[in-house]
């Protein structure tokens, strides 16, 4: 499948459409089949002891899937988060970057389905992996056409 969104074309309507965090996250790469992002981490991203937050990392997720979505279907500013799962699996290194990869598992007429693998810049091993869940607009509706 062809994206609808180029990695440039969908950076700037990331920034458009949510300018109170375009300083958190860079969009790095995305392709058919994947896309990777990275949480830019600052101290405002930091719990006590230096680790990255549970909210910080759920937040990477949470616009990767998005991200990936608007990608394949084009400007779909009211797709809506419906079910996310996620695992913490190590702690993250609070000096570091995260860097997300993202791919769409199933991306339906009112679906999307996607899985996010998040590391600490460096690692190998992941720190926490999220399932997130998309409600997607009705295709012709005026919530599909935004943006």
């Amino acid at each position: 499948m062809a994206l609808a969104m180029a990695r440039d074309e969908l950076a700037e309507y990331l920034i458009k459409v949510f300018p109170q965090v375009a300083d958190d996250f860079a969009l790095e790469r995305v392709d058919e089949e994947s896309l990777t992002m990275r949480l830019l981490v600052a101290d405002r991203h930091l719990r006590p002891g230096g680790t990255v937050s549970g909210p910080s990392m759920f937040a990477l997720a949470d616009v990767c899937v998005y991200a990936m979505v608007l990608a394949c279907k084009g400007r779909q500013a009211l797709a809506v988060t419906t079910n996310c799962s996620m695992d913490f699996m190590r702690r993250p290194d609070g000096a570091s970057d995260v860097v997300a990869e993202c791919r769409l598992l199933k991306l339906g007429r009112t679906l999307a389905v996607g899985d996010v693998l998040m590391y600490s810049e460096g690692s190998d091993k992941p720190v926490a992996r999220a399932s997130m869940t998309y409600s997607l607009p009705p295709e012709g509706s005026a919530a599909a056409r935004m943006g």
